[in-house]
């Protein structure tokens, strides 16, 4: 199957995922962390790119990001890998690649799903049972999402903004959602869109964004008529 054209329309939330070559670790310990986020926090300035949300595992990251121009993140990502395997490479005295090709995104409808995106993001932790709670895990934008606790990366959407009138209310309606189980229809929704880069939206969303960019970003046909399925 052809690949579809990535579609970043600037001031569109987007789901990113950049995994490992064969799921081989890009992050051996802290330092290299630390790393990464520095020079994600450089670009993401760099090139007006705001990050909502994130979580560094092993073997692959994950963000949450709206870009202020159309080709803002491609700039963001490309510097930031750049930057981040040659330091690897140097650090661990290997050679080659380290990421598994180029990285996955998925356009996001703000007011339907952003939120449930945070959510994702954030208990990768958790469903892979490293921790109990997000809340345990030192390397996602969870602690600062729900507990205040300073991140200069972050940038909040305005979706999360909404919850509450106030920081604390902010945070208190926050830790009420992860009180919920992300929907598995939703979550294999959120799985399959980012991994063949299709948009997670209604059907109206979708549809403007395709006349918009003149690009297919769902899994139907563009012009296909819509089967009365499920």
């Amino acid at each position: 199957m052809a690949r579809l054209k990535r579609i970043t329309p600037a001031d569109i939330p987007q789901h990113i995922i950049q995994r490992g070559n064969n799921k081989q670790v890009c992050f051996a310990n802290e330092t290299d962390m630390k790393a990464y986020l520095q020079w994600l926090k450089d670009f993401s300035d760099k090139y007006s790119v705001s990050i909502h949300a994130w979580v560094l595992m092993t073997n692959h990251i994950h963000l949450l990001c709206t870009p202020k121009t159309s080709d803002g993140i491609g700039k963001m990502m490309q510097s930031l890998g750049r930057m981040y395997v040659g330091y690897f490479n140097h650090t661990y005295k290997r050679k080659g690649t380290l990421w598994e090709g180029r990285y996955k995104s998925s356009i996001i409808q703000s007011e339907h799903y952003l939120l449930s995106v945070y959510r994702y993001i954030e208990l990768n932790p958790v469903r892979a049972g490293m921790v109990v709670s997000p809340s345990e895990y030192s390397w996602s934008s969870y602690n600062f999402n729900a507990l205040g606790v300073a991140n200069n990366l972050i940038t909040p959407h305005q979706e999360y903004l909404a919850l509450g009138n106030n920081a604390k209310a902010r945070s208190a309606s926050y830790i009420e959602l992860f009180k919920t189980e992300i929907d598995d229809k939703l979550l294999d929704n959120i799985r399959k869109n980012i991994n063949k880069g299709l948009a997670l939206g209604n059907e109206v969303f979708i549809k403007e964004i395709e006349v918009l960019n003149n690009a297919r970003v769902s899994s139907r046909k563009a012009g296909r008529p819509k089967k009365n399925v499920e």
